[in-house]
């Protein structure tokens, strides 16, 4: 067994390696640009190129973009919808609503069925679970034979009301198996035995239309890794802040949509966590977008509220994120109007920014921070030479257009940025009913570390926390993950009338089913946790609020108070004399493993050994170029105080200090950006 934990995120720019020795507590990272149409060549070469021998590699967890890019582009195999008569078009009716109410040109995204391949069969269960009209097989067979004939690769299988009584879609899939071996099949009832037709559907869709692709991928990289020497699983991150094997992959393909996302807001927690602080907000700012997250009293936020594309909800419990178009390779253009916008569309990896020098010319936020001097021309080490005639050429119709010198045009870019920004981070804050006061602002990915004092200021934020490799963080949120199952059911009683004992009999239920899925992933007992979730809501409502429970369930006063604290905080109301009911029960079924335990390290040597050279850097706040110094951020030494105007430097990002704020490094070699929110 070897001593080596290995993570690899993979992003729609880099594809960052984490690995930690557990015997000498040494930390060795990389970025490598991403291979989008191949993504296992990418990890594969990352790997290399952090030069481990691979049959030292005890532990590889992965966070991976696949399902994410498949639903975007929409490369999805030849997959069928089988569903009861008359609710083909549940998937395409949806809810009725749209992302922008007002914009009569904005539709909704097309199903990823098409139509002539969703098809129906005779069948009927009632509300109660009573089977009325039982499956008939010499339909299902016919409708199997149609389906080989048109080159099917998945089938989505959704009847209405399976959600309590399952037996008649599990019937559909044993007679299926039979008749389509190499298929792949998913059933409502077994991934999400939930009620609302739509929701289960859409979930079951998305399931179906990722699991070859994603199955294959595991497979494929499974291979490599095993003829270059490991021999262990490979751990996947998925939505709900947690790891499954390959094995479990197929049955909760849709649960990897958001896989990578995941990662950056397990590292925002555990790193706020090691400075002492409980409330965070993570900020993650890639090279294509931004992905926000929040952790309140020490916990991540969940939702069951989450699309990759609006209309096409995944039912499956995620970390509460909030993903905008806003990163380093983010373009800025002029709208009709003849105002500057910034996203939410990315030059990618390719070509890139115009100063990457690879047939890229519209300017992003890279190349406006090359202009005004807060980014260096050399990247990763030397790797990467930017071009600032490039950059400059890029924005010559903004500066047009608005009258801008160079540095006025670069720096309008990213107030722009920054205010788009600013915007998500008030959705995710204020908007929920939390004051941004409150929390420290977690910053990384490989642009977090250049925009986050200013939005900290912007949002009155105190602190920010640039941890030690912010250029990799969400990898190294991939080992700080458990193994991790969320199993539920809708289970629908009011509150004042219900059967505890058989509300315990259902919790342990549900708790089985994830101690079965955990013991597959070879946790040990002890090392297994179950936590219970009552959903509730108000008599009348539909939206409801997860409550945590004690197991076993002794009283139900506790839940109902909490309800009620948190029913007023998240929508400014509450009311302790309206009847309360329980919509749903679901248990997280955890099983942890060890974590990398960081070193710390004492004072030793002083600030001027890590200052590189100085560099003379646009700040508006200061009318123009300032001469500041860049530091290297690797010889830093705890307890440094750093003044600001300064720039650090290192492999991953490049983090501003702007003028009149402070910042310090602490144990862990964490910088703390003490922000100053009252000045100019």
């Amino acid at each position: 067994m070897g001593n080596l934990r290995v993570a690899v995120d993979v992003g729609g720019t880099f594809t960052d390696v984490f690995v930690f020795d557990e015997i000498n507590k040494k930390i060795s990272v990389e970025k490598i640009s991403s291979t989008p149409a191949n993504p296992d060549i990418g990890v594969i070469q990352g790997l290399k190129k952090v030069n481990i021998p691979f049959e030292e590699i005890k532990v590889f967890s992965h966070g991976t973009t696949a399902g994410t890019n498949a639903l975007i582009e929409r490369k999805l195999p030849n997959t069928a919808l089988i569903t009861t008569k008359g609710f083909r078009d549940a998937i395409e009716i949806r809810r009725g609503t749209k992302l922008d109410l007002w914009d009569a040109y904005n539709d909704v995204a097309q199903p990823y069925i098409k139509r002539r391949d969703r098809f129906e069969i005779t069948e009927r269960t009632d509300y109660a679970g009573d089977i009325l009209v039982d499956v008939n097989e010499q339909e299902v067979k016919a409708l199997a034979h149609k389906l080989k004939k048109r080159g099917v690769e998945a089938i989505a299988v959704c009847f209405l009301n399976a959600y309590i009584n399952g037996e008649n879609e599990r019937v559909t899939k044993e007679i299926l198996q039979e008749q389509l071996l190499d298929v792949f099949i998913t059933i409502s009832s077994d991934i999400l035995p939930e009620i609302f037709e739509h929701e289960r559907m859409s979930t079951t869709v998305i399931n179906a239309v990722l699991g070859p692709k994603i199955t294959n991928y595991m497979k494929t990289l499974e291979s490599k890794l095993g003829e270059k020497g490991y021999k262990g699983e490979i751990l996947i991150m998925h939505s709900g802040g947690g790891v499954i094997t390959s094995e479990n992959v197929p049955k909760y393909a849709g649960r990897l949509a958001s896989s990578g996302i995941a990662a950056g807001a397990i590292a925002t927690k555990h790193i706020a966590s090691l400075c002492g602080y409980k409330n965070a907000i993570g900020l993650d700012m890639g090279g294509t977008s931004t992905d926000i997250s929040l952790v309140y009293d020490g916990n991540l936020k969940m939702t069951k509220e989450w699309y990759i594309e609006y209309g096409y909800p995944i039912g499956f419990p995620s970390i509460e994120l909030m993903t905008i178009g806003a990163g380093g390779g983010s373009l800025a253009w002029i709208d009709a109007g003849g105002s500057l916008r910034n996203g939410p569309e990315s030059a990618g990896s390719f070509p890139g920014p115009a100063s990457y020098g690879k047939g890229g010319t519209q300017p992003t936020n890279t190349d406006a921070n090359l202009i005004l001097g807060r980014l260096s021309n050399s990247l990763l080490n030397g790797e990467m030479q930017l071009k600032k005639e490039q950059a400059l050429q890029s924005l010559q119709p903004i500066c047009e257009t608005f009258g801008y010198t160079s540095l006025e045009a670069a720096d309008a870019i990213l107030n722009v940025a920054n205010a788009n920004m600013s915007d998500a981070l008030r959705l995710i804050s204020v908007r929920k009913g939390y004051d941004p006061r409150d929390f420290v602002l977690v910053a990384f990915g490989g642009a977090g570390g250049l925009h986050s004092a200013y939005l900290a200021k912007e949002l009155h934020i105190p602190h920010v926390i640039i941890p030690t490799y912010p250029g990799v963080a969400a990898a190294y949120g991939c080992l700080l993950v458990d193994y991790r199952h969320d199993i539920t059911q809708t289970y629908v009683a009011n509150m004042e009338d219900v059967d505890q004992e058989d509300l315990n009999k259902a919790f342990a239920k549900l708790e089985q089913k994830g101690i079965e899925l955990l013991k597959k992933e070879k946790v040990s007992v002890q090392n297994m946790q179950l936590i219970r979730h009552l959903e509730m809501r108000y008599s009348g409502q539909w939206r409801s609020l997860a409550v945590t429970v004690n197991r076993p369930i002794v009283s139900l006063s506790s839940a109902l108070d909490k309800f009620h604290q948190e029913h007023e905080r998240a929508f400014a109301f509450s009311n302790p004399d309206q009847k309360v009911e329980i919509y749903g029960l679901r248990v997280e079924a955890i099983g942890t493993v060890p974590k990398p335990e960081l070193a710390k390290e004492e004072p030793s040597g002083n600030l001027e050994n890590a200052l590189k050279k100085y560099r003379h850097v646009y700040f508006k706040e200061e009318d123009g170029l300032v001469r500041t110094p860049i530091y290297k951020r690797s010889l830093l030494p705890v307890d440094s105080f750093i003044h600001g105007p300064a720039i650090v430097e290192q492999l991953d990002t490049t983090i501003i200090i702007p003028p009149q704020f402070t910042a310090t490094v602490d144990e862990y070699k964490n910088i703390i950006i003490h922000v100053n929110i009252g000045g100019a």
